[in-house]
């Protein structure tokens, strides 16, 4: 049990001036796990005005400077890296070995992949008569979201930190132990008093509070479209930079000469294992008509082998969803695809045999969806995939490029030549290959609603810099 009565401002933890508290509650069972102390404007006020007051200071460190301040960090993400894991399965319910085996390492690929771009990017460069300098954007203002705490926590963090920018991060106010954690952790590494800020708050407070704040430079934001686009209004008036990372509904187009074994643990991978609370999950995956039914064998087999349960279970291979709002949220879809009269090939309704408490759900499988469908068009956030067939390749692209997002897709094929020519085609940010390993260092962001810029890598850090042109006179 942890009770987080304070928050960090300053180079200090202090009592929030707001001080509503809310429980933190165990998504495997719903018992109560600790609090956290909401912080409310005024606590926003003074880590702005802390992380302002540093920010100049901070600005004029060299490269090698803000490199040894990661390299502190990162030592003391590694002393903390098991607390870190023990944080994310207790607030999100991912199984314990997801928490340690991806979870945390993500997040510590941030930090050195941060030293990398530092040592690798020309901060002041001469083209033509020009002297182009990069220079940090301001305070940083960080908004992030409870299903992956640890990577976007210290990935949007450390690249704010290596381009000279202080911060102000505000979690997700669910998220609280690794929040905590994470701060604990720049506290115990000697950053400057002001360049890193922790106000954990609701979004409707503390989030509106931040972008709106004229004395913050620059805003990254991972989360829904809708909040975004509130949070794009708020920035307006200040005209500060604005990133987003948003919401997908990413297609799998598995091509004629597919094999389904490498499609099926794509979806164990990117979709089951997370319990569908993945923005990039492969929830609409597009098959052959000819080919259907093989594939759904392949399918439910996999699934319905599939281990549900206690994420300190070492044979668990998908936990709880989140929360009993999540839970809810996806019995209403579940309900959604039925009244459709999409087919209900595996799962459905309620909770898994033998959980019958905790936001446990069972996976689904829909067959015979339409694209119109709202499970087809919406994001879920949990494990119900919708299977849709279709006749030709150029039709497929039609259907996996048919959604208000574009944030990733999957293609499965043995004729490099259609695969390369339909990756080509898909408007998404990033596109994963025959189950290929996926590099948590390149540029990560969607077309359309799923969001606007880059994180994550040398587009990551470059997101904090503003270009400045210096034109001198010829000697």
């Amino acid at each position: 049990m942890r009770e987080y009565t304070r928050i960090y401002t300053d180079g200090d933890w202090t009592d929030p001036v707001d001080g509503t508290v809310l429980d933190l509650v165990d998504p495997a069972d719903g018992s109560r796990t600790g609090s956290v102390t909401l912080a409310g404007r005024a606590d926003v006020d003074r880590a702005v005005a802390a992380a302002h007051r540093a920010f100049d200071g901070f600005a004029r460190t060299t490269p090698a400077e803000r490199t040894d301040l990661l390299t502190r960090i990162l030592t003391e993400f590694d002393r903390r890296a098991a607390d870190l894991a023990v944080a994310v399965t207790t607030e999100m319910g991912a199984p314990a070995h997801l928490a340690r085996d991806a979870h945390v390492p993500t997040g510590r690929l941030q930090i050195t992949t941060a030293v990398e771009v530092l040592a690798g990017t020309p901060f002041t460069e001469r083209r033509g008569d020009g002297e182009i300098r990069r220079e940090p954007l301001g305070v940083a203002a960080l908004i992030t979201p409870w299903n992956f705490p640890v990577l976007q926590m210290v990935g949007k963090t450390v690249s704010a930190l290596a381009a000279g920018c202080t911060v102000v991060l505000k979690p997700a106010e669910t998220a609280a132990h690794s929040a905590m954690v994470f701060a604990e952790i720049m506290d115990a590494a000697g950053l400057p008093p002001g360049v890193f800020n922790l106000v954990p708050g609701r979004g409707e407070v503390v989030g509106e509070a931040l972008v709106s704040h004229p004395d913050v430079g620059v805003v990254s934001f991972t989360g829904s479209h809708a909040t975004a686009t509130r949070v794009a209004v708020a920035a307006a008036p200040t005209t500060k930079r604005v990133h987003t990372e948003l919401g997908g509904k990413s297609p799998q187009l598995l091509l004629p000469d597919a094999d389904f074994s490498v499609a099926v643990e794509t979806l164990r991978q990117f979709m089951l294992a997370m319990t569908g609370q993945i923005c990039s999950a492969p929830s609409r995956t597009l098959v052959p008509r000819e080919r259907l039914d093989e594939f759904l064998g392949t399918l439910v087999q996999a699934v319905e082998s599939l281990r549900v349960g206690h994420p300190g279970d070492p044979a668990t291979q998908m936990g709880p969803l989140a929360s009993q709002a999540q839970w809810e949220i996806v019995q209403r879809y579940v309900r959604s695809g039925l009244a459709a009269g999409a087919s209900l090939v595996t799962g459905g309704l309620g909770r898994p045999e033998g959980l019958p408490h905790g936001n446990f759900v069972r996976p689904t499988v829909f067959a015979d969806v339409d694209n119109s469908m709202e499970i087809a068009r919406e994001e879920i956030f949990g494990p119900v995939m919708s299977v849709i067939a279709y006749d030709t390749v150029d039709e497929a692209v039609d259907i996996a490029n048919d959604t208000p997002y574009g944030l990733a897709a999957y293609v499965v094929g043995s004729d490099p030549h259609q695969v390369d020519d339909v990756v080509a085609r898909l408007r998404a940010g990033a596109v994963l290959v025959n189950d290929a390993p996926f590099d948590w260092t390149a540029p990560w962001g969607g077309y359309k609603q799923s969001g606007n810029g880059r994180e994550f890598g040398v587009e990551g850090v470059l997101a904090y810099l503003e270009t400045k042109v210096v034109h001198r006179p010829r000697s």
